[in-house]
């Protein structure tokens, strides 16, 4: 079973251009309380390497592309991000490392909560004791 959980967002437009709408507790399955980005990401870097004890994001890459790997402590699922209308879900006390970003890309993030260190499990050693494993 794959840890990917995508959300087809609907691009609406006419010939001028598209045009894609991100609603709170409806397109996006929370309320959102932080939105981000990453951007000019140089290459051969990889971001990511942790993973979060209470936050959902939903991940969408509006420009460009990035690799993007989950992990649940049993499990490692990837996927390729490269369309601005489609999104990955990614829930809490799961691993996640972005790699392989284009020149180009632009990744938003959509998060539940606001920003709080002490949310983050940095360590993967660390993830897996929390887990249990």
């Amino acid at each position: 079973m794959s840890l990917i959980k995508w959300i087809d967002f609907p691009a609406l437009g006419d010939e001028r251009g598209s045009l894609v709408a991100l609603e709170a507790e409806k397109s996006v399955p929370f309320a959102i309380k932080r939105v981000y980005y990453i951007f000019g990401t140089k290459t051969g870097e990889s971001r990511g390497f942790h993973a979060h004890k209470k936050l959902q994001q939903v991940a969408i890459c509006i420009t460009g592309s990035c690799r993007i790997i989950l992990d649940d402590g049993q499990q490692r699922s990837e996927a390729l991000l490269n369309s601005p209308n489609k999104g990955i879900v990614i829930v809490d006390l799961i691993w996640r490392e972005m790699h392989d970003f284009s020149k180009d890309c632009i990744l938003l993030v959509l998060a539940s909560e606001h920003y709080d260190e002490s949310d983050y499990i940095r360590d993967y050693n660390e993830f897996q004791e929390i887990l249990g494993n």
